[in-house]
């Protein structure tokens, strides 16, 4: 394994991954302690209602957002490395214009959601005008424009600081409605303020950045004129939004069925049970938002990204399998911190826990996708996986109820890896069918994600 760190590419990936983790660590433990607060200091429905508000509007939030810092990679990160700065603007100015409208829309559909069907998800009727209320955070938490500023203009070490912000934020929040004794829709309004405080700060910093580089006119919105001069941008991002759509809308979706199947306060188990997963997952997070500039700088001819993807997925693997194990030897012992009745959630940690391997191990696959112009595919894959982990979700959850809910946790990244491996090994053994990335083919990308967003129109 020394010789894996011998190369440049994968140093960079672990140096920019190292910089998100420094303190994505501490946002974790942070976090932990803002739940453990909201966990005390309300019952168990009140909890369950507010992570279910929170994460109604996460997932309308993912289901309606363009994934724009993937777009701005996409064409600013080759831009960049050749001194482009127009093309760069551009694509900053497209992914400005697709974040203002799809967080509108966004925030209008979630308020319709919940005033049809507001109680059908599990959210009583005079809690409803709060869901709503909160649905105003929608346009920040759905702009991921200065998260892919940040990344292209590589300054990553801005980005692990603005982790601190929204779970610090959160945990003075809770801490204080815990001591006071304060109500429900006080801990509701600390959730609110935490993540609107974390939006406003990443995009002062990449506000900052664009200022430094006398860039500043790059974050006038615009859905015409600044596409036209990037090639499929428009088939581009509606491929991305469909498949990452697909993927955001799981645990939001979950939660919801839990709710109107199972009650609030099964939610708030549900809810502490995959926080401290979530957390777990993070260095494959964090390791994939540095792998994806990398890759796409890379000839898909060669043997190097498929190799760099195969070293890079071993390794998050193997810290999944470490992870496990001190999940198992610790469960009881951190969810005995939210009180005696939420000790359900250590049973509910340990069988999802094995779901961290597959998640961390399977990283790579979309970003070697995307590298080859294969969207389509990893599309393909996420409409296979989801509906069938729809499926067993709600089989489960009927017959066996919360456990069987943490049983289905673990089907659906053993679905999505398997249905993405076979498009990826394909391309492996087809690389040198490909064209280097400088000279590819735009027209066949093109007819290829347009077949991709009208199938999922």
């Amino acid at each position: 394994m020394k010789n894996w760190f011998r190369d440049g590419v994968m140093r960079s990936i672990l140096r920019n991954a190292g910089y998100l983790a420094s303190t994505k660590l501490i946002g974790g433990l942070v976090g932990l302690l803002a739940l453990v607060c909201a966990g005390r200091g309300m019952s168990a429905e009140n909890f369950g209602t507010v992570m279910l508000i929170h994460t109604y509007t996460l997932g309308v939030a993912a289901f309606t957002k363009f994934q724009s810092w993937q777009m701005i990679v996409r064409y600013a990160a080759p831009a960049m490395t050749q001194g482009d700065t127009a093309t760069v603007s551009r694509a900053i100015r497209f992914a400005c214009g697709l974040d203002a409208g799809s967080g509108l829309f966004g925030m209008l559909l979630a308020i319709a959601g919940l005033v049809f069907f507001g109680t059908h998800f599990g959210i009583a009727s005079d809690i409803v005008p709060l869901a709503i209320c909160y649905c105003t955070l929608i346009p920040t938490m759905s702009s991921s424009t200065p998260a892919g500023i940040l990344r292209v203009m590589d300054r990553f070490d801005l980005l692990s600081l603005q982790q601190i912000a929204t779970p610090l934020l959160r945990a003075i929040g809770c801490s204080l409605c815990w001591l006071c004794g304060l109500s429900m829709p006080f801990f509701l309004l600390s959730w609110y303020i935490a993540d609107m405080g974390g939006d406003i700060i990443l995009w002062a910093m990449s506000i900052t950045e664009l200022h430094r580089r006398r860039m500043t006119s790059s974050l006038r919105p615009s859905l015409i004129a600044a596409p036209r001069s990037l090639p499929s941008a428009w088939n581009f991002v509606w491929s991305t939004n469909l498949t990452t759509s697909l993927d955001s809308c799981k645990e939001p979706a979950s939660n919801i069925i839990l709710g109107s199947m199972l009650g609030p306060a099964a939610v708030g188990l549900y809810r502490i049970a995959t926080s401290i997963l979530s957390s777990a997952v993070k260095p494959a997070l964090l390791m994939e938002k540095g792998f994806y500039p990398e890759i796409m700088r890379l000839d898909p001819t060669s043997v190097r990204p498929w190799v760099l993807g195969v070293r890079s997925g071993l390794l998050a693997a193997g810290t999944g399998l470490a992870m496990v194990l001190g999940i198992w030897v610790l469960a009881r012992p951190v969810t005995a911190l939210f009180g005696e009745k939420y000790h359900v959630a250590a049973t509910l940690l340990m069988i999802m826990a094995p779901s961290i391997i597959l998640s961390m191990g399977g990283f790579p696959i979309p970003s070697l996708l995307f590298m080859v112009g294969r969207p389509r595919a990893l599309f393909w894959s996420h409409v296979v996986g989801t509906s069938v982990w729809f499926a067993v979700l709600i089989w489960l959850t009927h017959h066996y109820g919360i456990y069987g809910a943490a049983g289905a946790y673990i089907v659906a990244p053993a679905l999505l890896v398997l249905c993405a491996l076979i498009p990826t090994l394909q391309s492996f053994f087809n690389r040198r069918t490909l064209s280097p990335p400088t000279q590819r083919d735009l027209e066949e990308e093109t007819n290829e994600v347009e077949a991709v967003t009208n199938t999922g129109s």
